[in-house]
């Protein structure tokens, strides 16, 4: 086995539903992925686009859940874009993987066939480490894929704003303390918001928030009851467990 083949793991998602090629070390793929996915709202023939995909492994389990689903898979890292192709082919699932920062402008975005008001539904999970407290990765593409500076949310969901149509849909997650960040970058051109607390355990402050925007809405914004992932003794709700393993899905998804 070379060096190369032993620096990847494959590893099951959804109960098995999906299995996953990604790298040993680095940005690895976890509940966060499968969390966003289960927040998506999204129907058969949806045109979705997943904003920093990684090795795809949200945009992936959305199309798992949803057929007919036409997928996008944009990341930067020529590296992670291969192996979220690869996990496509392997899945038996049509995906159509970009390498693009998603901080380009518009004429990058069209010449990837991402013009404005094509997409029906985004998904991200932005790097969003506060780099005033967290240290970063020496490891620069792992520090890309996990620290935020400030204008990183509002690039995001600026594109995410210019590729989706009117009443189209975008979910992200980002770190609980940062929801006043999130809020304001949607301030401009979303509204129907819903906001999901994620809890490690009860009792304990969020460490998440998912959130559902409608570019142009005009609902009140939700604040929704919070998502516990653990009981007292650390193990994984039975309503967690049915997420993680893709038998249902998060309020947010519901229409």
């Amino acid at each position: 086995m070379t060096e190369a083949a032993t620096d990847i793991t494959e590893d099951a998602f959804l109960g098995g539903q999906l299995r996953l090629k990604q790298k040993r070390s680095g940005h690895r793929a976890g509940h966060d992925a499968i969390l966003l996915a289960a927040a998506t709202e999204a129907s058969p023939g949806d045109r979705a686009v997943d904003f920093g995909a990684g090795i795809g492994a949200a945009g992936l389990a959305l199309a798992r859940r949803v057929s007919g689903l036409r997928l996008s898979l944009v990341e930067i890292d020529p590296e992670l874009a291969e192996l979220a192709r690869a996990n496509a082919a392997e899945n038996g699932i049509a995906a159509d993987v970009i390498v693009l920062d998603v901080t380009a402008d518009a004429q990058a975005f069209a010449a990837q066939g991402l013009v404005p008001d094509g997409a029906d539904v985004v998904l991200m999970n932005p790097p969003f480490n506060d780099p005033a407290r967290h240290r970063g990765s020496p490891d620069q593409m792992r520090r890309t894929a996990h620290v935020a500076t400030e204008e990183t949310l509002h690039a995001w969901v600026h594109a995410a704003r210019r590729i989706l149509r009117s009443n189209g849909v975008l979910t992200l997650i980002w770190r609980a303390d940062g929801v006043a960040e999130v809020l304001a970058a949607l301030s401009r051109g979303f509204g129907s918001l819903s906001v999901l607390p994620v809890h490690g355990e009860a009792g304990r402050p969020a460490i998440r928030v998912l959130v559902r925007a409608v570019k142009g809405g005009r609902a009140p914004t939700r604040l929704l009851p919070g998502l516990m992932l653990h009981e007292e003794q650390r193990v994984p709700k039975n309503e967690v467990r049915n997420i993680l393993e893709g038998r249902a899905v998060l309020p947010l998804a519901e229409p």
